[in-house]
């Protein structure tokens, strides 16, 4: 009887049967939960792909909140998302609700190791982020050791930008190489000459594996990861870089071993691993969490700032009547006869304003890193099922019309109240709540005191009929196209 049944059936029809199948299929696996936000016309199969812009995807999704509201679900492929937006929601999601996101969603083309700091969850992610601030503290985190080291980096900047006598250049990797001699020397031990071509060359690959997590075929490959892995495109450039990287970093950390004093602990990869002596057989400190922890520092205390720096230096070449005003502060309360120190900033309230407006505008993280639900919970009324894939729009706060005064327009006054500045609750730059950036304290010394000190020595300008463009680069972070810019002596 199977058999006649199996002779009668035509191609076609079993064809078309399959395909039926398939497409009930992926409906009641992709099918919304009761009570679930709104999610706008879901494709079988592609989920909203079709949707997204991924050149500017933060566009896309403010395009979609004007109609779904600040809280609604996506998908793209098969995973099921909900993009959260405004500073209320973010806020109740962030810290009201945060112990109910702390964790990180399993994302194929992740660059961040599920065993470092940034992409790690649970009792890994807490133990590993307590000793790194720990750690960091140790040698100088907020101290004045580490702002004397960012002090002596800015004179090695000032005298790099010296050297091109006015003329045209492009600033990235310098500014780059520069911000990452910070974290260097808290994490190796050591700075690295602007004219290191090894080093040059691991920042040049770092900058590329940030802008490729952009690409299409990467975001193609984070949704459907069993077809995208046999196609070439950005994703196989990503992997092939990630190793490179990993192969330089356990270079460093052999290097370390070989003259380890266990009794003296020079930066942050000798005190890693006397944690591992100490803690021998321990599934939280081993020597791979040490490669993925230590490139973790890296590129969060690289590409971030030196992005921010270069943003800097774009907005004062376009508001030369800004860079102006700061340059009058700098020269009234610091002079030219000495270097800026933190202290200063205390001082300096329309330079600090500034610097946070850059941090504003520039937005270079449109979209915080990806938390995942670890339980069913409840959002403005909405269900939220555990496994749920929340993505965080902070250009929805950092841009918001009833936060802001002027939110599309460069205006350091967002935060100056009666000459003094002022601290805004809707400055996400370091996001907050309990996964808050760790390198906050860091980053805002650096900002200020490289700022500072270039606008001390130089006014930019742009080239000779050259019109600077704000359009940016979108990977992890937003970053400015590459530029050349005049550092004219002051």
């Amino acid at each position: 009887m199977l058999h006649f049944l199996w002779d009668s059936i035509s191609f076609h029809t079993l064809l078309i049967f399959l395909i039926v199948f398939l497409f009930v299929a992926d409906y009641m696996k992709n099918r919304n939960p009761k009570n679930f936000p709104p999610t706008p016309l879901r494709l079988p199969f592609l989920g909203h792909i079709y949707m997204m812009d991924f050149k500017a995807p933060h566009i896309t999704v403010q395009k979609y909140t004007k109609k779904y509201g600040d809280i609604f679900g996506m998908s793209m492929g098969s995973m099921k998302l909900v993009v959260v937006n405004g500073m209320r929601l973010v806020k109740e999601v962030l810290v009201n609700q945060g112990d109910n996101f702390l964790e990180r969603p399993e994302i194929p083309m992740d660059m961040f190791s599920k065993i470092g700091l940034i992409s790690s969850s649970g009792h890994l992610w807490k133990a590993q982020r307590r000793f790194t601030l720990s750690t960091l503290r140790n040698f100088g985190l907020g101290k004045r050791s580490v702002e004397e080291r960012i002090q002596e980096e800015c004179r090695f900047l000032v005298d790099a930008f010296k050297d091109e006598q006015g003329n045209p250049f492009d600033p990235q990797f310098t500014l780059t190489n520069a911000v990452s001699n910070i974290i260097c020397s808290l994490t190796l031990g050591n700075r690295f000459d602007y004219h290191d071509e090894d080093f040059q060359k691991l920042l040049k690959l770092m900058h590329e594996t940030v802008f490729l997590q952009g690409a299409i075929t990467t975001q193609l490959y984070n949704s459907f990861p069993s077809i995208m892995k046999f196609l070439p495109g950005a994703h196989q450039t990503i992997s092939k870089n990630w190793k490179s990287l990993k192969s330089y970093m356990q270079e460093q950390i052999n290097k370390h071993k070989e003259d380890w004093n266990p009794s003296e602990s020079r930066d942050y990869i000798d005190s890693y691993l006397q944690e591992i002596a100490k803690d021998k057989g321990s599934d939280t400190f081993r020597e791979e969490h040490l490669v993925a922890c230590t490139l973790d520092l890296m590129f969060a205390g690289t590409e971030t700032t030196s992005s921010t720096l270069r943003w800097a230096l774009l907005f004062m070449a376009l508001h030369p009547e800004i860079q102006a005003r700061v340059q009058a502060e700098i020269d009234a309360v610091i002079g030219q006869a000495r270097q800026p120190v933190l202290e200063d900033r205390n001082n300096m309230p329309y330079t600090n304003a500034v610097i946070h407006e850059v941090q504003r505008k520039a937005n270079i993280v449109p979209l915080s890193m990806p938390r995942v639900a670890a339980k069913d919970t409840i959002v403005d009324g909405f269900f939220i099922p555990k496994g749920t894939v929340l993505t965080i729009n902070i250009t929805s706060v950092m841009f918001d019309k009833n936060e802001w005064e002027t939110p599309n327009t460069f205006n350091p006054g967002h935060f100056l109240k009666d000459g003094k500045f002022w601290k805004r609750e809707s400055f996400l730059a370091f996001s907050m709540g309990k996964r808050a950036c760790l390198g906050e304290v860091l980053a805002r010394s650096e900002l200020f005191l490289f700022f500072t000190s270039l606008l001390q020595k130089f006014t930019f300008q742009a080239p000779p009929d050259t019109t600077l463009s704000l359009h940016p680069l979108m990977g992890i972070t937003m970053a400015p196209q590459p530029y050349k810019i005049c550092a004219v002596p002051r």
